[in-house]
């Protein structure tokens, strides 16, 4: 017997408030902003809302540098404004996630101020210190060689408590010593406070990366990140999420959401299974199969048997998954798998029927349901990405490329930028999204792509998209149901059934820009259509079928 739960059929809209909406006219999204678009979402037929970092911060990481976990940046409001999002949001019978920030602070944080002036006090042992060893001029050497996610060394010398703090993310990121009890104690009572507020669950940002290795022995140094095998699902990372779980989550109908980079299979089983601290992971294999001989900064060759065959794995070998195109970290999806030009429209929409359909909890990013593109950053100096910017300095400093002209193709891929453009609401100024100047530049195409233009044209990427949820909503299939694939070797056609006791749907996908033959010995011929991005197409399907470039088409079996 299949356990209904909301989150499994809940269809979740991820908000970037620094560039969803702007209310006040200084060219930052804030939470007034987000009441404002509020229509929107209840119309596009979303269930539940993940609202990224709106915690006081100095903002150097986009909000992910957390100063006071209690309190609100002022640019995107108050307290009470926060308060009155929640109230309207579960008016309209929308929950919210909140996104926590468990592994590291900024350096703005109350707590590593009193760590670093005062080392044997209360706060002295909240963060990884070490002393290091001098080189043969007297200088500090790092303590290991473990490399930050953003590039370079993932340790930074204090001068005032004169040794190494450990930072995996930005220099501005110190990593919390969870081995500390008291750390442990004032995370849990900061995410207990948030759920008392009423919110519905959590998105642990990084959660993975909680244990370090004891004694923090030096990486290999072929890993694409050095040292990630030391903290990448650690020795005591399961004690830490038990504890989070039974503290916080246990005797809740609150969602623990895990992001988990390096995530494999195996972990993810141990991490959601029915024992396990987590309800959904996030793993980012599918979103890596472009990556060339440098990695991520670095754009390789990818085709459907790729990510066929990696979407079925996790399909087949996890129970539940979270389905994901795009967040604040990826570039737009039908720039990066889809045609954002001659196929816009037809590839947004093969994307969001994968999206939509297959067996697990669907994350829609903003602008993601109109078919907003990657941008254009003709400079280094257009760039706002901390991220970018330090990996493309590195890479010129290290002489493995020549200057920003011969990796701008890559950044333009790349860069978390492209997710972070303004959402294009309309065609006037700055697609609506402010009266003022925005804090970073508005994509040059939101004239032709918007909101308002989306509710205009027929079809629309826009409709697409709430005719998929609400057929999700309306079919126990496409929640519960068993995934079977076909045509694993199929160069074109993504084909797979979703079955749940009698009733059975079937899901045909011409992922190509050339038109595709074939029998499908899987579709009945008395089936019945339900959705398809094509508008002239009959209503049962012909013995052999035709699909045109990224058609889609979902069938309900007699």
């Amino acid at each position: 017997m299949r356990e209904r739960t909301w989150w499994k059929e809940a269809v979740v809209y991820q908000i970037y408030p620094k560039s969803f909406s702007d209310s006040d006219g200084d060219g930052f999204g804030d939470l007034p902003g987000v009441i404002e678009r509020l229509d929107h979402l209840e119309r596009l037929g979303v269930d539940c809302v993940w609202l990224n970092p709106v915690y006081e911060s100095p903002q150097r990481d986009n909000g992910y540098d957390v100063s006071d976990y209690r309190a609100i940046y002022p640019e995107f409001g108050t307290m009470d404004d926060w308060d009155r999002l929640l109230e309207e949001l579960h008016e309209r019978d929308i929950r919210l996630v909140m996104d926590m920030v468990p592994n590291h602070t900024s350096t703005d944080h109350e707590w590593f101020q009193r760590s670093r002036s005062d080392p044997d006090g209360e706060y002295g042992d909240y963060y990884i210190w070490r002393d290091g060893d001098t080189d043969a001029n007297g200088d500090p050497v790092p303590p290991n060689n473990w490399e930050s996610f953003f590039g370079g060394s993932a340790w930074e010398y204090d001068d005032e408590r004169e040794a190494w703090y450990l930072h995996l993310y930005d220099v501005s990121q110190p990593d919390l010593n969870w081995r500390n009890p008291a750390v442990r104690d004032a995370m849990v009572d900061a995410m207990n406070w948030w759920l008392e507020k009423g919110i519905d669950g959590f998105r642990l940002d990084v959660v993975s990366l909680l244990s370090k290795a004891e004694g923090l022995p030096d990486g290999d140094p072929n890993n694409e990140w050095v040292g990630s095998e030391h903290f990448v699902d650690g020795p005591r990372i399961f004690e830490y999420l038990d504890e989070i779980h039974e503290r916080v989550f246990a005797g809740t109908d609150a969602v623990a959401i895990g992001e988990m980079p390096n995530l494999d299979l195996e972990h993810a089983r141990r991490y959601t299974g029915p024992d396990g601290p987590l309800d959904l992971v996030f793993h980012f294999e599918h979103v890596g199969l472009d990556f060339g001989e440098r990695g991520r900064w670095d754009v390789g060759e990818w085709d459907l048997l790729d990510l066929k065959e990696t979407l079925h794995r996790w399909q087949d070998g996890l129970a539940w998954n979270s389905l994901f195109f795009e967040n604040h970290d990826q570039p737009r999806s039908v720039s990066r798998f889809g045609d954002d030009e001659r196929y816009r429209y037809e590839s947004a929409t093969a994307l969001a029927t994968i999206l939509l359909t297959l067996r697990g909890t669907p994350f829609v990013y903003q602008g993601q349901e109109l078919g907003m593109t990657n941008g254009t950053f003709e400079s280094l100096d257009d760039v706002s990405d901390v991220d970018t910017v330090r990996n493309v300095r590195e890479l010129i400093a290290d002489g493995e490329v020549e200057d920003y002209a011969s990796i701008r193709h890559v950044v333009e891929h790349r860069t978390r930028d492209n997710a972070r453009t303004p959402m294009q609401w309309d065609d006037t100024a700055h697609a609506g999204f402010t009266d003022g100047e925005p804090w970073i530049p508005v994509n040059d195409n939101y004239p032709e792509i918007n909101v308002a233009r989306e509710r205009e044209r027929t079809p629309s990427v826009l409709s697409y998209y709430e005719s998929l949820i609400d057929l999700r909503e309306r079919t126990d299939a496409l929640v519960y149901g068993g995934y079977e694939l076909h045509r694993p070797d199929d160069e074109q056609l993504f084909v797979y059934t979703r079955t749940l006791d009698d009733e059975r749907v079937v899901v045909a996908i011409n992922f190509s820009d050339r038109e595709a033959t074939a029998d499908l010995d899987v579709l009945d011929p008395e089936a019945s259509l339900l959705v398809s991005n094509y508008e002239d197409v009959t209503a049962t399907p012909a013995e052999t079928l035709e699909l045109r470039p990224y058609e889609t088409r979902v069938y309900e079996q007699p």
